[in-house]
């Protein structure tokens, strides 16, 4: 059976408790760490002049070549990891150095007033 839908969320937000455990998510962040014996990388982004971090298990897409500071869309399910906090069990994890971010935010945006339109019924035309 195939796991659900992911949907995007933004790296505050799978730290925040916006996210439930075992939920497929889609996220993004720079590669700040990388720990192959552990099979544990950390992505990085900022928001409100915070930085938030968010772990990924890299298991499920070894072997894994790492550009530290690049930027990467990853997409997984979550878990609660003791000492950790929400780590994401990778099923892709991809370069994406080079994306406009300021864009991605707008457009992961733009999708949900939609899926919020979309849902609501939307706007009636007579």
């Amino acid at each position: 059976m195939l796991p659900a839908a992911a949907v995007f969320h933004f790296p505050w937000e799978v730290n925040c408790g916006a996210v439930q455990e075992g939920e497929s998510v889609r996220t993004f962040g720079r590669l700040v760490s990388y720990q192959p014996e552990e099979s544990r990388a950390t992505l990085s982004a900022q928001h409100a002049s915070k930085e938030h971090n968010v772990v990924i298990h890299t298991l499920f897409v070894e072997p894994f070549n790492p550009i530290i500071g690049a930027q990467y869309l990853v997409l997984g399910e979550t878990e609660n990891a003791e000492g950790v906090g929400v780590m994401v069990h990778a099923r892709v994890l991809n370069c994406v150095d080079g994306v406009n971010i300021a864009l991605l935010q707008k457009a992961i945006n733009e999708q949900r007033s939609f899926f919020r339109e979309r849902e609501g019924g939307g706007r009636q035309h007579w």
